[in-house]
């Protein structure tokens, strides 16, 4: 079967079994390799990425739900502006990133500012529910993300609030 899509910013087009799992097809077909298979249950976050502006774990995913979507791994992701503002507010609240959920963390964090762009403590704790984390405590990740919405604001507006 033949899928187009969308890979970090870039029409491409593979040939694989419907059934395939995104997970593999992005680690196996385009070599991007923090894209993680660990659990292939769902329940660990290693496997996240963003499809159409939310963050889903690709071991779930078959390849012919991809058709014509857009799909943005870590390795496309941190190619961007936003994604330094993540590290930095990251960074200045203590989360740590121990390289397991990492990716799960960080696409989050991108998916809800994109939705919210100023979320409450409430929000933030419900974003990060489907991450399995074990190095950060959930409040450290309320404060990373209360300091990348300032961080970004500062880049975007040149102020903070």
């Amino acid at each position: 079967m033949t899928i187009n899509f969308i890979l970090n910013g870039e029409d491409v087009e593979i040939q694989t079994e419907a059934g395939y799992r995104l997970a593999d097809i992005i680690r196996g077909s385009f070599g991007l390799l923090r894209t993680r298979t660990c659990c292939n249950t769902g329940l660990c976050g290693a496997c996240s990425i963003i499809l159409d502006g939310n963050v889903v774990k690709s071991c779930l995913i078959p390849a012919f739900k991809i058709q014509d979507r857009e799909i943005v791994t870590i390795e496309g992701f941190s190619q961007t502006d936003e994604y330094l503002d993540i590290e930095q507010g990251f960074s200045e609240a203590n989360v740590k990133n121990c390289g397991f959920c990492n990716t799960g963390k960080i696409l989050a964090a991108e998916a809800l500012l994109n939705r919210i762009p100023q979320p409450s403590r409430e929000e933030i704790l419900s974003a990060f529910s489907g991450i399995r984390c074990r190095c950060t405590e959930p409040e450290e990740l309320v404060r990373g993300i209360m300091a990348v919405t300032e961080y970004r604001k500062r880049r975007l507006y040149g102020r903070s609030s």
